[in-house]
This record gives structure tokens, sequence and C-alpha cells, in this order.
């Protein structure tokens, strides 16, 4: 009787560790004031249930692995002028963390380090120069101290992606440098940009020069989801998570128009839970053919067969948990090398079904869901079947016989 019981407890150990190790976060600073100055964010992870370890980034026993197991299923970088990592950390290893399935937020700032700026390379992120920020002469805050690098950014240039950035209708606060994102990479999501009338550049110098970003063509934000959909947030200003910016109000010097409070706070809680894959995760927790006028799933079926295909989708909730999820642009393909057929599936729920008529043409084929989304983790489902001709499955079903046939013959040959 000792023994399921040792096992049960030995299993409740083994989920809590795997739960417990889905909410480890390194968080690298540069100083030890970053911990008050943003502790707003840091308590909004804390009661989300995250355990947050935090080190200097250039602290040289930084390690993100114990034993070959990573300690961490998340990293945030709030340390934008560091040259280079301490321990045994470097940007392969961030790099490889993210190929491993691992999540990775990064702030930047005017004082932009090489370490920042080389793992942004890779991931197609290119930040401006070092002492270069975004700035704009027509939206910027009461607060500025002159250089019109304390902008006020419209809610309106957030990108239409509600799973990413959730609903924010007041303005934010900016003040950090500029990103410009490779067009030519589907994986990055520009998230945030900045208004026509601003551009990145020094403050302090002449501009003789084109910028390197102007209007919106300058990312404030930047995301970047993984073909392993691993996520990667890029943000150019530290500040933006900041308490000062999460209490303030803003006011806009040109227009006088003021809130009471800026949108950083929300947009900041939505990005760090789409960052750490609590939101946008999508999973099937079902998948069926049949014949139309039957239950069960064949093996084969005849040319020209009606089948029914149905998918049932769910995505996982703020609270853990697998809800309905619903969508209008769901598709299903009938594939042979090339797609013969292609559905957008009907849905009631989260249960998306269809009927198909096989076509005039036998071979293996899959029906294929391969659902690609914003803001959302890949999907993907794949059935083999196979359509035959009515021949061919007449002389399948009579092989037994024929068998007992040739058995027989041979037989009778033997006893002659």
């Amino acid at each position: 009787m000792r023994c399921p019981v040792v096992f049960a407890v030995l299993f409740l150990f083994a989920l809590n560790n795997a739960e417990n190790t889905e909410k480890n976060v390194l968080v690298l600073i540069e100083n030890v004031s970053v911990r008050d100055s943003h502790s707003l964010f840091f308590n909004f992870l804390k009661d989300r249930g995250y355990h947050l370890a935090y080190k200097y980034a250039d602290d040289a026993s930084l390690d993100l692995k114990h034993l070959g197991e990573y300690m961490y299923q998340h990293i945030i970088i709030f340390a934008p002028s560091v040259r280079e990592f301490g321990g045994n950390l470097d940007v392969k290893k961030l790099t490889r963390f993210v190929d491993d399935g691992g999540n990775i937020l990064v702030a930047g700032s005017s004082d932009i380090g090489e370490a920042i700026k080389d793992f942004g390379s890779d991931c197609g992120v290119e930040f401006d120069d070092e002492k270069t920020t975004v700035i704009d002469h027509m939206h910027y805050d009461v607060m500025d101290e002159g250089k019109h690098n304390l902008i006020i950014v419209d809610p309106e240039n957030i990108a239409n992606v509600p799973v990413i950035t959730g609903k924010v209708t007041n303005p934010l606060l900016y003040r950090g440098i500029g990103i410009a994102a490779n067009p030519a990479n589907p994986l990055l999501i520009n998230i945030l940009h900045a208004s026509d009338t601003a551009y990145s550049h020094s403050p302090d110098s002449p501009i003789t020069n084109y910028p390197n970003t102007v209007g919106k063509n300058t990312q404030l934000i930047t995301g970047l989801q993984a073909r392993n959909d691993a996520r990667v947030l890029f943000v150019g200003s530290l500040d933006f998570f900041s308490n000062d910016f999460f209490l303030s109000g803003a006011v806009n010097s040109q227009t006088g128009k003021s809130y009471a409070a800026s949108g950083n706070k929300e947009l900041s809680e939505s990005l760090a839970l789409w960052t750490f894959k609590e939101t946008g995760v999508l999973r099937v927790s079902s998948v069926h053919h049949n014949k139309v006028g039957e239950k069960d799933s064949r093996r084969e079926y005849t040319i020209k067969d009606d089948i029914m295909f149905s998918v049932d989708i769910e995505i996982k909730g703020l609270d853990g948990s697998w809800k309905p999820f619903v969508a209008d642009d769901v598709q299903v393909e009938l594939i042979r090398i090339d797609p013969f057929i292609r559905r957008t599936l009907p849905h009631q729920g989260n249960k998306y079904e269809t009927q198909i008529k096989l076509p005039d043409v036998y071979g293996v084929f899959k029906l294929v869901v391969d659902y690609h989304r914003t803001g959302y983790t890949h999907l993907f489902t794949s059935n083999q079947v196979s359509p035959s001709d009515f021949i061919s499955q007449i002389m399948t079903s009579q092989h037994p016989f024929l068998l007992l046939v040739v058995g027989l013959r041979v037989r009778n040959q033997k006893v002659e």
C-alpha cells in the first residue's frame, strides 16, 4: 500500500517542480536602483506567480544552465548599456536559449551597449547608434527637458493585434532609442511606431546626414515569434517600464491636451504576458474524419467519397485553463504534394467542421490544418487519407479468400 502513496507524492513533487520552472525568470540589471525604479512592473510579474532572480548583467557567475538543464524559461534584460555579458553568458548563448524555446524581454536606451545591439541584429532588429534618441518636435510631454525626446505616442500607433497589446486607450510616454526592423523578416511584428513627425538622432548634434529612421518607420517596440514559437520583445526605452512612466499623466505641450494617466502600465503588462506565453497559445484538442453517414475514421476511402473533417481548437486562458478558440480564418487543405482542395472551416464554438468530396484521383493524401496568425502560436495538424478506386478495395477485401484458394490449389497439386 505504501508504493502507490510514494509514487503519488513523487508525481506531485515533479509536477510542482515543473510548474515552478516555467515561472523562473532571470532579470539582468545594470544597477540595483532598477529594482526600485521599476518595482511596479516587477511586482506585477510576482503577483502572476513568477520567481524573479536578479543579477547584474556583467556578473562573473552568470549561467543559464545547471547540470545541463536550463534554470529559467524567461529572461528580462534591463541593462541596456552592458558592453559584454558576464560569466558563461554571451549573445550566442541568448540565441541558443531562444532556439531551445526560451523567451526574452529586452529594454534599450540611448546608452545602448554592444551586447544588446548584437543580440538585436541576430533577431533582425537594428537599434540606432549610441547617444541617439527618438525626437518629436510636435508630440512631446510638458515634463520634457528641452530636447523634445520625452515624446507622447498616440495609441493609434499600436498594432491592431489585441492578443499582444490588449486594449490601450491613453497615450504612451516614451524616452529612448529608435529601432529599425528588417522588413524582409516574416517573424518580426512591429508593435508600436513613432508619429509622422518623429525621427531618431542625437539631440546634441546638428543633422548633417539623413537620420537612420524617420516617421512611422521609427519602431519603438518590435516583437519576434520564432518558428518554434519562442518569443522575443525589443523595447527601445527602459523608462517605458518605470514607475514614473506608469504613474505619470501625459500632457501634450503643443496642444495642451492632458490625460490623468499614461497607457504604459496597461501596454507593458500585456506585452509581458504575451512574451512569456500567457496569451496567444493555441492547441488542437481533437481531430477526426469519417465518411458521411458513418462515425468511425477509415484508413482508406474510395475516390469521390464524401467525408466529414473536424478539428477542435483551444486557446490558453490567463488562468491557465483551455478555452474555445473562435476564428473565421481557419482552413483545411487536402494535399498530395500540392493542395487539391482548400476550404475555410465553419465553426460552432471551438469545433471546426466541413464536408469534403475526395477527388477522382487515388493516392496518398493528407488533411492539413496549418494555421498562422499574428501573435498566436503556430497550429499544425496532419492526417493521412488514402482514396482508392472501387476495384482496388474489392481486391483488398478479398485477399483472405484469394490466399485460401491459392493454398487449396497448391495442396491439390501436391496430392496429384
